[in-house]
């Protein structure tokens, strides 16, 4: 087989991986500026009925509220973590790194339903179940192993003499860590910020164990959709997508022009 029939081979493939990704996406899109309550074709007329009854509906302003708290704090927060847990995987040597490493990253593989059985069990008997708090908590522990990832492998791209070399020149270690180690991971940090907003912005399943009376956008979406069909659910959807593609893209371009500068 010849390379430029490989190519196209791979081009429509790829093709057919983002269309059917992104199809049922675009067709929320569409049905949520029908006019039409039911989403069929052929569409009815244009119309942004949909989305001035979600601006004007108090409990999506609510859900809206709490998820930009939960998912602003979440990422403060699971940076933080991710970031001292690289720095302590690229600074130090010490007995069962590897299992440090693995039970770091566990969460991210753990089934979402089980994942948030455990929070609910946990957050009840501290006593802080049914509050932001928990979504927060809960939405760090998820987030963290992904900033973390992200950090990780920007710290595995410093020369570790750096260090050495400022402590050398009169810096203390926390002299160091501010004027060379932060600056230097400092689009990874943006990034793991980016990714892990987006993610909790997105989460439901913990959200909705843990939440109570607290709800995120993803839970309020739920109990729209629950018994009904309400093209409500495609505007509310098309404003939870942008917001999570705006944070992914700003992620994955701040990353992609710190590795071309580092490569050129």
């Amino acid at each position: 087989m010849s390379s430029k029939m490989l190519n196209i081979i791979l081009a429509l493939y790829v093709g057919l991986i983002f269309t059917f990704i992104f199809a049922p996406i675009l067709f929320s899109l569409v049905f949520s500026l029908n006019s039409q309550r039911f989403p069929t074709i052929p569409l009815g007329e244009f119309s942004t009925e949909w989305y001035a009854k979600i601006l004007t509906d108090p409990d999506v302003w609510e859900a809206v509220k709490n998820s930009i708290i939960v998912s602003s704090s979440s990422a403060v927060l699971a940076t933080t973590l991710g970031f001292c847990t690289a720095y302590t995987d690229f600074r130090y040597n010490f007995r069962f790194k590897g299992l440090y490493l693995a039970l770091i990253l566990l969460p991210p593989t753990i089934p979402l339903i089980i994942m948030a059985l455990a929070m609910l069990a946990w957050l009840s008997r501290l006593g802080l179940s049914g509050q932001l708090w928990s979504i927060i908590l809960a939405h760090s522990v998820l987030t963290a192993p992904f900033a973390m990832a992200i950090i990780r492998l920007r710290l595995h791209q410093m020369n570790p003499d750096l260090e050495a070399a400022a402590w050398n020149l009169g810096g203390t270690e926390w002299q160091t860590m501010r004027y060379v180690i932060l600056p230097f991971c400092a689009p990874a940090i943006v990034s793991a910020l980016c990714l892990t907003a987006a993610v909790s912005f997105d989460e439901f399943a913990v959200s909705w164990f843990v939440s109570g009376l607290n709800k995120t956008v993803p839970v309020v979406i739920l109990e729209i959709v629950q018994g009904n069909i309400d093209p409500q659910v495609n505007a509310i959807g098309t404003f939870v997508f942008l917001t999570s593609m705006t944070l992914v893209v700003i992620a994955q371009v701040i990353l992609f022009r710190r590795q071309t500068k580092s490569y050129s």
